[in-house]
């Protein structure tokens, strides 16, 4: 079920708003006029995007929140509604990452992954449930990223956490539906490899630079991605087509497509300067209420790489459903 209030009539939670795919979904959902309340660590920089958003004709509230914390999650859902009277979405959004070998990574970094981009969304899922049912039904979007449906070396704690977040959205749509809650609509996004500064402040036990395996998207992509979600809620939803293509080689032949995009990202995914062990912003904020991270050189092979994922994808394709004909015919023989 869609939001049952129009876009400029409508509140909208967002967590990890100071930056990158969140700021952008602020941005988006303001220029319909919506209500934007702004959710992160960093206060400074949920500040600036409040200013943004109202200049550009929305309503917006800043509460600093931390995901981690259910009291605070809480009082973010309750101020919402006390300042706006009704919450109509909840975008659940805050994720940081680790980047390094899965016995390489702190555990507790690992945890605290897991913590903001897995627990923060069931923190948010309970606190918004009441107030979505109260507003006569609503929509959640998760932002999952297409690693909670393929994986990618390196990424272990995130890959886990998203794939964690989807299967959470599949049984809490479940288990609404069942109890005639079905006014309340649960939806994922998985976005590809997206342009915003968390490649620059996930922690790194790597010893080398991290960059965004190619094609890179702008965060507008995702943006407008949720919104549609928001107007025309589905289960699912990619956000640039090398997702797509990912998704669907994964689909059709697991084995093949996780040792290409093993290789893939092997070999993509990091530059040729060294760097020094760090925890990034997986434990404190320090966003700088950007949308972008700066990413427009990898932009450019957008085109090439997804063609290149799209023949992968044709290649296995054909590759699966000859098998399929041979293994039909020795059958029947």
């Amino acid at each position: 079920m869609p939001l049952t209030r129009s876009l400029d009539d409508a509140t909208v939670v967002i967590t990890g708003a100071s930056s990158g795919i969140g700021a952008a979904t602020a941005y988006a959902l303001a220029r319909r006029g919506a209500a934007i309340v702004l959710a992160a660590r960093s206060e400074p920089a949920l500040t600036q995007v409040a200013q943004r958003c109202r200049a550009l004709g929305g309503r917006a509230l800043v509460v600093p929140t931390d995901v981690t914390d259910a009291d605070s999650v809480q009082r973010l859902a309750d101020r919402a509604a006390a300042e706006f009277g009704h919450v109509d979405g909840w975008i659940n959004n805050a994720a940081v990452g680790a980047v390094g070998l899965f016995d390489e990574i702190p555990v507790a970094e690992f945890r605290r992954v897991l913590e903001v981009s897995l627990l923060g969304a069931v923190h948010g899922l309970r606190a918004a449930l009441p107030h979505l049912s109260a507003a006569g039904g609503g929509v959640v979007v998760n932002n999952a990223s297409v690693l909670a449906e393929v994986a990618m070396p390196y990424q272990s704690p995130y890959n886990a956490a998203k794939h964690g977040l989807r299967g959470l959205a599949d049984t809490v749509r479940q288990e609404l539906r069942v109890t005639g809650r079905g006014n309340i609509s649960i939806c994922t996004v998985l976005p590809a490899t997206i342009d915003t500064p968390f490649f620059r402040k996930e922690a790194n036990h790597s010893g080398r630079e991290v960059l965004p395996p190619p094609p890179v998207y702008p965060p507008e992509t995702v943006a407008a991605t949720i919104v549609r979600l928001l107007r025309r809620p589905r289960r699912e939803a990619y956000a640039g087509g090398a997702a797509r293509l990912m998704g669907l080689q994964w689909r059709l032949a697991p084995a093949l497509g996780e040792r290409l995009l093993g290789w893939y990202a092997h070999r993509t995914q990091f530059g040729p300067g060294s760097r020094a062990d760090s925890s990034g912003n997986v434990f404190r904020g320090g966003a700088e209420a950007r949308r972008e991270g700066g990413w427009h050189g990898r932009r450019r092979q957008l085109v090439r790489m997804t063609a290149a994922f799209g023949l992968a994808a044709a290649g296995t394709a054909v590759g699966t459903m000859a098998a399929r004909t041979r293994r039909a015919r020795t059958e029947r023989s």
